[in-house]
């Protein structure tokens, strides 16, 4: 039993080994706070239940959801308990764990970063400061301050010199704040209040004790949110970030294999994207096919080897490894054309240096970099996609040349998991990076969600095949990259941004 913190919001701060254990999971039971965002990293088998809480709804109670772990636990499932922030932080996760201890189930603890430090942290607000705050002190705002049972004595937190930090407050935010007031704290110390923090949805309002409470009802501030009453409030303005780039506020969905998309995730959340990877294909290699083993036998006599994309690469460096051909079957003379820098980049990183990489990419612009290369009666290897437009081998044999047009590997359609789905039709923008991305996520979704595809999030394409079989399948295609590749989809999802609503 794996229990994680999930980090203060941004799915990016879960920690590597958070991350690791989410993905071996067969079951995972999640919050609502910080953890959907999550649910794209999980086995595509596995079980997803929600047990999160909001003010007034639960999902399902704390005392069932002690009783499915333990009963999960017990029958030996690998199961990971996703909650928001640190799991020992007001999460419940301790008497989580108390239980399944109990019960003889192993628990391994995977801390989390505390919203109640990430949040500030995020809005410029240092916890700490020399001269100014020496301490912080954490507390609960989710008690009633008028109880007379409350285990919060407001009267000693109003006189420590410290920081002070509030979850679960913004309900009784200005009952906290009469009562600090009332046992001594000043009415002007700065205080702030930081909602959705660490996320693309961060707001924050910074004010005074005695008008945080109007501030934020003015703003609409609601929660979830962090309340920090304290001097170091007061660095915030030179300490926040300046700007969260061109994507900020925005959600774009990315549908490329999950193995290939953490470059593409990186570059749109560097530029303050939220990101939802909605993987709908699998790369998967065909390298014990009759049709490969013969390839690579020949390996040496081929004259010009094609290689369509970085996925041919890899799937070529496969198909020679598992056949046992290394660098002494090529020959010198050998050509080797690479569709686009990154193709040429995959295939430098398996020793071979591309000698022709055409400056458009598409199979079309292989025809033309070759215009005045001799083929006829020459042996040429295209290494490509199953599937895959076969404008390259029908326009050199057409020139006389024996092609051998081998498919090294194949996309199979994943489905993502429902809730993804949901999150991804409501998003700002998605993105195709292949003509196989637009069909397979069309396949995963019903008539209903088609409809709001085609209504909703703005398209931003890789390129002119990729946008023809989307506008074929009836999506509008609002901006095609100027350059086929993964710099020019970035560039291209920055002017989907910059479009009017």
């Amino acid at each position: 039993m794996y229990l994680i913190g999930a980090g203060p919001g941004d799915p990016g701060l879960i920690t590597v080994r958070g991350r690791e254990a989410l993905m071996r999971a067969e079951v995972v039971l999640y919050d609502r706070l910080g953890t959907e965002a999550l649910m794209d990293l999980v086995r595509p088998d596995a079980e997803l239940i929600d047990v999160g809480k909001a003010p007034g709804r639960a999902a399902m109670s704390q005392d069932d959801t002690t009783a499915l772990l333990v009963r999960l636990g017990r029958e030996g499932r690998v199961v990971a308990r996703l909650k928001g922030g640190d799991p020992f932080v007001f999460g419940r996760g301790a008497e989580e764990a108390e239980a399944l201890v109990a019960a003889g189930v192993r628990v391994l603890v995977v801390p989390g970063i505390t919203s109640a430090i990430g949040a500030p942290s995020a809005a410029g607000v240092p916890v700490t400061y020399r001269g100014m705050a020496t301490a912080f002190t954490v507390v609960t705002g989710h008690e009633d301050p008028a109880k007379d049972t409350e285990q919060n004595d407001w009267g000693l937190l109003a006189r420590l010199p410290h920081t002070l930090i509030v979850l679960m407050g913004m309900g009784r935010l200005r009952g906290i704040a009469e009562r600090l007031m009332a046992a001594g704290r000043p009415a002007d110390q700065p205080a702030a209040a930081i909602q959705w923090g660490t996320t693309d949805r961060q707001r924050e309002v910074v004010a005074t004790l005695a008008t945080l409470a109007d501030r934020v009802e003015d703003e609409g501030l609601g929660n979830p949110a962090i309340l920090v009453f304290g001097d170091v409030v007061s660095r915030a303005p030179g300490l926040a970030p300046a700007g969260r780039g061109p994507l900020a506020g925005r959600t774009v969905v990315v549908t490329r294999a999950r193995a290939q998309a953490s470059d593409l995730r990186g570059a749109l959340e560097a530029l303050g994207a939220r990101v939802i990877e909605m993987p709908v294909i699998r790369i998967q290699p065909t390298t014990a096919s009759p049709q490969v083993s013969a390839a690579m036998a020949a390996m040496g006599q081929h004259d010009i080897v094609v290689l369509t994309s970085p996925n041919g690469v890899d799937a070529l460096g496969a198909a020679m490894a598992a056949h046992g051909v290394d660098a002494r079957h090529l020959r010198p003379d050998q050509t080797f054309v690479a569709i686009g820098p990154a193709t040429a980049d995959a295939l430098l990183g398996i020793g071979i240096r591309a000698d022709v990489v055409p400056e458009r990419f598409v199979g079309e612009a292989v025809l033309e970099a070759l215009a005045g290369t001799p083929v006829e009666g020459r042996r040429v290897l295209i290494a490509r996609a199953r599937h895959a437009r076969p404008v390259i081998a029908d326009g050199l044999r057409a020139r006389g040349a024996i092609v051998d047009d081998v498919p090294l590997y194949e996309t199979v359609a994943v489905r993502p998991p429902d809730g993804v789905v949901q999150a991804a039709l409501d998003a700002d923008i998605i993105t195709f990076t292949s003509s196989s991305t637009v069909t397979n996520t069309l396949d995963v979704l019903d008539p209903g969600q088609r409809a709001r595809l085609a209504a909703g999030p703005v398209v931003a394409s890789i390129g002119p095949i990729t946008s023809q079989t989307a506008r074929d399948a009836g999506l509008e295609v609002a901006v095609e990259a100027g350059t086929s590749d993964i710099p020019g989809l970035i560039e291209a999802v920055i002017r989907a941004a910059a479009l009017p609503a």
